[in-house]
């Protein structure tokens, strides 16, 4: 299971995914609601999800699927892929460009290839595991990594909220906090994009607490092989309590700006 392989498996969905979203998105799209009324899913998310778990059931029989949008299957290879067919479903409503096609491959339990397409930007972010990360924009692709920032009051950082006005208003705490610490927020309404701009070096650190592991699967990986430090609320790489994603000159610093414990009851409402 060489994760090269996979990962160009993982472009070719992934990109399948990002034509469709593009090209078939109708004038009136139908909306639902998940967890909340503001919880959008559209019927281009669940087109999307079905069109990548077609293919990935055509191209890798056996392999394990966990989907945003319900696709769920165990994995007889130790192969799992994990798909947000749509990260940034509201973007995408609104008509904003800041969405992306997230698909990750998990070898054993550990993420080994990743792709985050943004069709409406014309990129598409890559990593496999050991292999570095790369942007493919405008024909051409190239190495990225992190930034060199190295004091937190130079840095911009990323974050999002939650559904639950609970969780908003934790999360709306923290930011209070942090603010007058760094730079400038950023929130763009996209996981695993924000992860994808911190390997880029575009934004110099993510943070975002409440996420699924289809949200950050792709993006931790391809912030890691850029040379993001990249953690979680209980390890070393993103669980529900927290996705954390920094350039290594203000990973300590940040990370106790936002005062991050394993349990962070806070972080984790």
């Amino acid at each position: 299971m060489d994760p090269s392989e996979l990962l160009a498996i993982a472009e070719v969905v992934a990109e399948a995914a990002g034509t469709l979203l593009i090209e078939e998105r109708p004038v009136a799209l139908r909306v639902d609601s998940k967890s909340s009324p503001t919880d959008a899913v559209t019927e281009m998310d669940r087109r999307a999800e079905t069109l990548i778990t077609t293919m990935l059931a055509d191209l890798r029989p056996g392999d394990g699927l966990l989907g945003e949008e319900g696709a769920s299957s165990p994995s007889q290879s130790g192969v799992r892929w994990i798909v947000d067919p749509l990260d940034g479903t509201v973007n995408y409503l609104y008509g904003l460009p800041l969405w992306a096609v997230s698909v990750a491959a998990e070898v054993e339990g550990e993420v080994a290839a990743g792709v985050v397409d943004v069709p409406a930007l014309g990129r598409r972010y890559v990593a496999s595991r050991g292999a570095g990360a790369r942007c493919f924009v405008g024909g051409q692709t190239r190495s990225i990594g992190v930034s060199s920032v190295q004091d937190l009051g130079m840095a911009l950082v990323g974050t999002g909220f939650g559904y639950s006005g609970q969780r908003r208003a934790a999360q709306a705490a923290r930011v209070a906090t942090l603010l007058p610490m760094v730079r400038d927020i950023r929130r763009l309404g996209s996981a695993a994009l924000d992860l994808c701009l911190v390997a880029h070096g575009e934004i110099d650190a993510y943070y975002e607490s409440g996420l699924n592991p289809w949200d950050y699967a792709a993006g931790a990986l391809i912030a890691h092989e850029a040379g993001a430090r990249v953690r979680g609320g209980d390890g070393d790489w993103p669980d529900a309590t927290m996705a954390f994603a920094a350039a290594p000159g203000i990973e300590s610093a940040l990370w106790r700006a936002l005062s991050v414990g394993p349990g962070d009851s806070a972080v984790a409402t």
